[in-house]
């Protein structure tokens, strides 16, 4: 048995590529209220007459570090899971339109920038560009950033594959 390896590897990203993710996720008023509880954000999120006021768009907004969450989240799967080795940080993040609870986030990311590690050699850093969008298609957030990638990746896969696979005939033989 193989590990799955279902991100990019460092070779595989490109400047220029763009990745229009799979999954999408329908925010609920739960997924906000947590959000918000969990991270000690005390703005009301919870709709009541008076967070209704509290807003010019007459509800509450979702928290906006939940939608930068869930937009690198969404992105996970296709683009650096199992390939990356650290995030390095984010670079600009932005909200052009409001996200309310009921909006069905989906994402597309694009290289921006790549290059290979000069202390690291088995090792590349990417800037990634991620967009959110909700189910009409406005761009609800933005967000750049880097990662630590690991190069290499099919040889390794591959040598990984041949050990596991040593292994697994080792135990069965027993």
């Amino acid at each position: 048995m193989t590990t799955p390896y279902h991100g990019k590897w460092f070779e595989q990203l490109e400047v220029g590529l763009v990745v229009r993710h799979a999954l999408t996720r329908t925010i609920t008023e739960t997924d906000n209220i947590l959000f918000t509880t969990m991270s000690m954000n005390r703005r009301g999120c919870i709709s009541t007459p008076s967070t209704r006021r509290a807003t010019e768009f007459g509800r509450p907004l979702v928290n906006s570090m939940f939608t930068v969450a869930l937009l690198v989240g969404i992105s996970v799967l296709e683009t650096t899971h199992g390939t990356t080795i650290a995030n390095l940080g984010f670079g600009e993040i932005a909200f052009p339109a409001p996200v309310f609870c009921g909006d069905t986030i989906h994402a597309e990311t694009t290289v921006v920038a790549a290059r290979a590690s000069s202390s690291r050699p088995e090792q590349g850093i990417v800037t990634f560009e991620h967009r959110a969008f909700n189910q009409r298609d406005v761009l609800v957030c933005t967000a750049r950033r880097n990662a630590l990638m690991v190069a290499g990746g099919a040889r390794l896969a591959a040598a990984a594959g041949v050990a596991m696979t040593r292994a697994a005939t080792r135990a069965g033989g027993r």
